[in-house]
């Protein structure tokens, strides 16, 4: 191009742009760029304070939500279901129907994921006696394993990492399920060569720099039934019967295949076909079964070192004297170490689902296994209430129903339900963004009306 023709054109471009009719207009875009940016920002804050979802009952109605979420699991429920609601650290309400299977409180459900809590807590039983500790390096404790060398420095994997899942291990692990004719691997075994639910080659091992960050690690806590096993010296199974299940009073707790068990609930598929019950040689992450009555137990176990005197009334008198961890060790164990989406939702051993009124947590543990297991329960500490949830034959229906639970007890989304919160936002910032085009071009037409017209010479 001739320099002189440039020259020309973008002197023209600039006087154009710097003309006071070409500069309302780009304020006015800006303005518009910025309205957009903070609206979206307003909409996405909304949607995880639940601004955009409404409680499935009215808060502190705790009949209106058994009968709701009762209707869903109704409609839902493809096999069977244990639903159990406390109310101060008593037993409010309990529905076993539609199950497939005839189902009561003693009816063992597979827990799945679940299986980590009880893990960490016995954890925290042998932090609590001095003879574990938190922030020594894994290796001072652990014999019968170690983790393969790579990249990263093993020494810096402790036991408050692999309890909240930032020890930098990467498998993702999801455990696979063994049919009954196969032979389980041993303990040593499993952790060379796990078998993912994927059926890919998973390998635990380092994966990122330890205490980098949150990422959830099946492989984590099948290294903590290790670990228990060498510093008590006893079968893991063993030892969580002798000094958990026991003690609290979970006396159907069990880590024995279901299929040789009386009393269970069957496995059914999605579609509500019956499938195989399989086992698990992941017992600390994935293997534990139990019935409602002992995680109702349990529930209350944790309870009673957090509600008020006069709350107390409603547990029974030999769990509170039974309780194997004291209150600090129950409270150092939802003290937040894991984030994500810009959220606390891991402690040592527990989810924290949302924020309560007291600025404590909901916390708990859901689980998942295939065909369709799905399991959950979470604790309120400022109330001592709490919501059960045991399901095969639906692979969300328990998190689902927990996720409303939570809402309804908070007022806030759970971390688990952070897709269902954007969705509910997407009509609401559409609408907002409308808002925003309308006053924009309300704000044009009405320049244009009062403005003289400014004629440009190109």
């Amino acid at each position: 191009m001739d320099r002189g023709v440039g020259r020309g054109v973008g002197g023209r471009v600039l006087r154009l742009l710097g003309s006071k009719p070409a500069g309302r207009a780009m304020k006015r875009l800006l303005v518009a760029v910025v309205a957009i940016l903070a609206w979206t920002a307003v909409a996405g804050y909304g949607a995880i304070e639940g601004w955009w979802l409404r409680p499935i009952a009215p808060r502190g109605n705790a009949q209106a939500f058994m009968q709701a979420v009762t209707a869903r699991a109704t409609a839902e429920s493809k096999g069977n279901i244990a639903l159990v609601l406390l109310r101060h650290g008593a037993v409010y309400a309990e529905q076993y129907t539609p199950s497939v299977d005839p189902v009561d409180r003693d009816t063992r459900f597979p827990l799945a994921s679940m299986s980590k809590w009880f893990t960490a807590y016995a954890v925290m039983q042998l932090v609590q006696a001095g003879r574990l500790e938190l922030d020594a390096p894994l290796s001072k404790s652990l014999t019968q394993w170690q983790l393969p060398a790579g990249s990263f420095d093993a020494q810096q994997v402790t036991i408050r990492r692999l309890l909240s899942h930032t020890a930098g291990l990467t498998d993702g692990l999801g455990f696979g399920d063994y049919l009954p004719t196969e032979s389980l691997p041993s303990l040593p075994e499993a952790l060379r060569h796990p078998r993912a639910t994927s059926d890919s080659a998973v390998a635990i091992a380092l994966g990122r720099k330890p205490g980098s960050g949150f990422q959830y690690s099946g492989g984590g806590y099948l290294i903590l039934q290790a670990l228990l096993e060498d510093v008590t010296g006893m079968p893991f199974a063993t030892w969580m019967q002798d000094s958990v299940f026991r003690p609290i009073g979970m006396h159907r707790a069990t880590y024995a295949y279901l299929g040789s068990l009386d009393n269970v609930s069957r496995s059914f598929d999605a579609r509500g076909a019956l499938a195989p019950t399989y086992r698990y040689a992941a017992a600390g992450a994935t293997g534990l079964s139990a019935s409602a009555r002992d995680l109702i137990t349990f529930a209350q176990a944790n309870v009673q070192a957090d509600v008020k005197a006069d709350v107390k009334a409603d547990v029974k008198a030999d769990q509170r004297a039974s309780a194997p961890l004291r209150r600090d060790t129950l409270q150092r164990m939802r003290e937040p170490h894991g984030r994500q989406f810009g959220l606390d939702i891991w402690g040592l051993g527990v989810a924290l689902y949302a924020p309560t009124a007291s600025g404590a947590y909901v916390y708990g543990h859901d689980g998942s296994n295939a065909p369709a297991i799905n399991s959950s329960m979470r604790i309120n500490p400022d109330n001592g209430d709490a919501v059960i949830v045991l399901v095969t034959g639906n692979p969300t229906l328990a998190t689902a129903i927990a996720g409303e639970w939570t809402l309804w007890q908070t007022g806030v989304v759970d971390f688990l339900s952070i897709e269902r919160a954007a969705r509910s936002a997407l009509l609401p910032w559409l609408l907002g963004l409308a808002a925003i085009a309308v006053l924009w071009r309300w704000r044009v037409v009405r320049r244009r009306r009062t403005t003289l017209p400014v004629s440009e010479t190109l």
